[in-house]
């Protein structure tokens, strides 16, 4: 099944109004900052939707009400950067996806190449980078870095990173559907 944008804001609007996980955001305040973020730093429109869509799987993961541990975190990895995929896959071209499909192995890859990236993580970011399967090697690092949307994988993440703050002032939804309807599929 294809999600139409209409679709999309209507599950941004509907299930993202809960807690982003542990932070103190819910999730569609973490997809407005980060878009909002990825707008403030020029990106192309697709990396701006992608910014938006990159957590969008978390809302239609099966694992998404999976029991968490004693302290309220995820057991497992949901694999949420690759739910979404199928979704959005006929309304988008690569320039948005793949971003999105890496954002994970995004944050993979900076614990292995900037040595204050661990510590700038929240706690929740790094218990769910365990799941996820640690920090890179060497091998894996290379091989990242020659996939095509890399780098835009590596600033989504960033702005991943930065877009929990509580309270902080962004477009409404309506803007970034109008950013989807431009980097659409006709």
């Amino acid at each position: 099944m294809s999600l139409s944008i209409p679709d999309i804001v209507q599950l941004l609007s509907s299930r993202a109004t809960t807690w982003y996980g542990q932070e103190a955001v819910s999730q569609l305040d973490h997809a407005l900052q980060c878009a909002h973020l990825a707008e403030l730093a020029n990106e192309t429109p697709q990396t701006v939707a992608a910014a938006l869509l990159h957590d969008l799987g978390h809302m239609l993961s099966a694992e998404r009400s999976a029991v968490p541990d004693q302290d309220g975190m995820p057991t497992k990895d949901d694999l949420h950067q690759f739910v979404a995929l199928p979704f959005l896959r006929s309304r988008f071209d690569d320039a948005v996806l793949e971003p999105i499909k890496l954002h994970v192995d995004a944050k993979r890859y900076l614990c292995a190449v900037d040595a204050g990236y661990w510590d700038s993580l929240s706690v929740a970011s790094k218990h769910s980078l365990e799941l996820q399967g640690g920090r890179f090697d060497d091998a894996q690092v290379l091989a990242f870095e020659a996939l095509p949307f890399y780098a835009e994988a590596v600033r989504l993440r960033r702005y991943d990173d930065l877009a929990k703050v509580p309270g902080q002032l962004t477009p409404p939804l309506s803007h970034y559907a109008d950013v989807m309807h431009q980097v659409a599929r006709a």
